[in-house]
């Protein structure tokens, strides 16, 4: 299970009145994992950011000048995210600058090369309604140290990001399968496995205990989204 998080920085914040994206980060997960592969490059705008973006990200038309303008690192950047979830706080701020951007590239939008956008602003609201749920607040909520982050940066966001969205969805690691092991068992034909000598155990009373307060802390820690909980309402 291949995700990628990202983020970008923008000379303002409306790519309607021709702000461009200044810096673009991805950074891989694998089975909820952190790889380290990650994507990051500084682009030229070809014009200068607001006053109010720079005091955000510092990044000045001098620095930049020199950098690739998007339109020469696009193909690359979509080779990254090929057919991954991508995982973006805010994500309508930066799906529309990225569409922005392959739209002047004369490309197809966004959604047409990735599987799938998830918001961690509407995931972080939905669990922590009423709450400040921006990154510095997210970070603070589940002790993610983010003291590196005295002005915004693309890469640095999209690492904390990542480290974010895994606290806040841990409970799905319990139903996480790994398809890539390598087991013998995986070998086996129908007929094997029928003609195995197995013995049943059932499980304990303090065993299914057990299992019943897995699933509780599953169920709280997703917002109510635990899967083996639906299953047995439907069984039932």
């Amino acid at each position: 299970m291949r995700q990628i998080v990202l983020d970008t920085e923008t000379t303002g914040l409306e790519y309607k009145l021709g702000h461009r994206i200044v810096e673009i980060a991805a950074v891989e997960i694998c089975n909820r994992q952190l790889t380290g592969n990650h994507f990051h490059q500084y682009l030229n705008p070809e014009r200068n950011s607001d006053a109010g973006a720079l005091q955000v990200h510092g990044l000045t038309r001098e620095f930049l000048e020199d950098k690739p303008k998007f339109s020469e690192i696009y193909k690359a950047f979509l080779d990254f995210i090929s057919d991954t979830e991508l995982i973006i706080h805010n994500a309508s701020f930066d799906v529309g600058f990225l569409n922005h951007e392959l739209g002047l590239a004369k490309q197809q939008a966004l959604d047409t090369y990735c599987a799938g956008v998830t918001d961690t602003l509407k995931l972080a609201k939905e669990l922590h309604p009423g709450k400040r749920n921006n990154l510095d607040a997210l970070c603070e909520r589940y002790k993610i140290d983010n003291s590196k982050r005295t002005l915004h940066g693309a890469l640095l966001d999209a690492e904390l990001l990542a480290e974010v969205y895994l606290a806040m969805t841990r409970g799905q690691e319990s139903l996480l399968i790994d398809l890539d092991l390598q087991n013998p068992v995986d070998h086996f034909t129908d007929c094997d496995v029928k003609n195995l000598n197995l013995r049943v155990l059932p499980a304990s009373t303090a065993e299914m205990k057990q299992h019943a307060q897995l699933l509780t802390h599953i169920d709280k820690e997703s917002n109510h989204r635990c899967v083996w909980r639906k299953l047995q309402s439907i069984d039932h």
